[in-house]
């Protein structure tokens, strides 16, 4: 069966290749053609008018009688250096040659489409075709000769294309050969590189498969520094991915469970303590509940950051952009914490704007969001001397809002990373690196930026930098 398919496969690949290597170098060999004949004549249509003009013009400036006139032309005709290219004709209005370079052809009515344009139309014509005198393939070249503002006559270039005909033709052959040596190069070649490239493949493909049923620490020898080569390594490091991305899916897991369990661990004690009757007196309970409410609190929170995420993976989160009073939202979430803070001895120091904020749009909701977080993160990680410091000001057109704490900071390795999404680093602080990129994802999608870093003196510092000129809402 594997002979069959190997057959098969090479049946296949040398139907397809020849062919489509047939169809590709007859469009080449097509495309050339045009190209390369498009070049030649429009070279030569181009030349011819470029010197058409330049004597039509020569004699419009100088010609100022018909003696004149007559005198420069049997000169240009006697004296044309290129009379074995080119025919040199002078032609009045009525179409008959006045002078030739050829001299065998004055007298004559060439009475070809170039000279009819350029009298009717004053303005330089060309024309190819046969010579309805002798049966050649010519171009010509016709421009008009002014006295003035009056059409006096034509001068008119006329060029063989016979050698031009049969170099082209020559070319059209030789293309058509080396397409034809293509094609048997590519045949021959193919029976060769089947041969390389069906077993290194079956043995990939066999690898591929016990990859997708599980074993991702198997790893395929690259044999080849090529293509098969490239392409081991790129399931190798997909091998890689997939095991790394399972082992964080379960980090994952095991930290936002460890995460849920600490909380609940210390309410289901303290519940199952109240219960008991064990404690009785009322400060012990009091801090019994005291602890129920904060490890409830902050349950939900990790929750809400949990369910935040997900709505971002999945597309469904969302912002109800509306006119916002930037400096009152804040200056309300530095007021809740600092309430807060004082039962846990830590100090929030706000430096107000004394300038007015305009209305900016955006969304209250996620932006009080956005400051709970940050100033609770300022908290969990504020170190022993619990001062974090918040203010807010203008930068132009833009709102500029800062939180500082005086922690230990965040080491140099993390700081790349604080804003990814379940990234904890090397901080012992509780968390499930979540809040951050939820954070970075509000501020990004009104065209903001938020930055960490750490501050002079230590400490981290949070900077929030939002428009104040209508931004345009980022979509997911």
């Amino acid at each position: 069966m594997k002979k069959g398919m190997n057959q098969g496969i090479r049946r296949r690949w040398m139907v397809n290749s020849i062919g489509m290597v047939f169809f590709v170098l007859l469009l080449a060999v097509t495309a050339f053609s045009a190209f390369v004949g498009n070049y030649y004549y429009n070279s030569i249509r181009s030349a011819m008018q470029t010197q058409a003009t330049a004597v039509s013009d020569f004699f419009s400036n100088y010609a100022t009688s018909e003696q004149v006139y007559l005198e420069m032309a049997n000169y240009y005709v006697n004296d044309f250096d290129k009379q074995e290219s080119l025919e040199l004709q002078f032609i009045n209005t009525s179409g008959q040659i006045v002078l030739s370079s050829y001299g065998l052809t004055s007298g004559g009515s060439p009475d070809t489409a170039d000279i009819t344009s350029a009298i009717k139309h004053q303005e330089v014509s060309s024309w190819s075709g046969q010579n309805p005198a002798t049966g050649e393939r010519i171009m010509a070249v016709s421009s008009p000769i002014f006295y003035g503002d009056e059409i006096k006559g034509v001068v008119r270039l006329v060029s063989s294309l016979e050698l031009v005909d049969h170099q082209f033709l020559l070319l059209i052959l030789i293309a058509l050969g080396v397409s034809l040596a293509a094609v048997t190069m590519v045949y021959v070649t193919n029976l060769y590189f089947i041969r390389s490239i069906v077993e290194p493949m079956a043995s990939i493909t066999e690898t591929a498969k016990r990859i997708a049923a599980g074993s991702y620490g198997i790893q395929i020898e690259p044999k080849y520094d090529d293509e098969i080569g490239e392409l081991a390594t790129t399931i190798n490091e997909m091998s890689q991915k997939i095991s790394q991305n399972n082992k964080m899916q379960t980090e994952f897991i095991s930290s936002v469970s460890h995460e849920l369990r600490t909380p609940l661990t210390a309410i289901n004690g303290w519940i199952e303590t109240l219960l008991s009757g064990e404690v009785a007196d009322p400060e012990s309970i009091q801090k019994g509940l005291s602890i129920i409410v904060s490890e409830g609190h902050r349950l939900s929170k990790m929750v809400e950051e949990l369910l935040e995420f997900s709505r971002i993976e999945d597309g469904r989160f969302t912002l109800n952009v509306e006119p916002v009073d930037i400096q009152a939202e804040f200056e309300d979430a530095v007021f809740t914490y600092r309430q807060l803070y004082r039962k846990k001895h830590i100090r929030l120091d706000y430096h107000a704007c004394e300038e007015e904020f305009p209305p900016i749009p955006g969304d209250p909701e996620r932006l009080r969001q956005v400051f709970s977080n940050l100033l609770d993160n300022a908290a969990k990680h504020g170190g022993g001397d619990q001062v974090i410091e918040a203010g807010i000001t203008r930068d132009g057109d833009t709102v500029v809002i800062s939180i500082r704490d005086h922690g230990p900071g965040v080491a140099e390795k993390d700081l790349p990373h604080v804003k990814e999404k379940f990234y904890k680093g090397s901080s012992k602080a509780r968390g499930n690196g979540i809040g951050l990129a939820v954070c970075d994802e509000i501020i990004t999608r009104l065209n903001g930026q938020l930055t960490i870093g750490n501050a002079e003196g230590g400490g981290c510092i949070v900077t929030i930098r939002l428009p104040m000129l209508n931004p345009t809402v980022q979509e997911p």
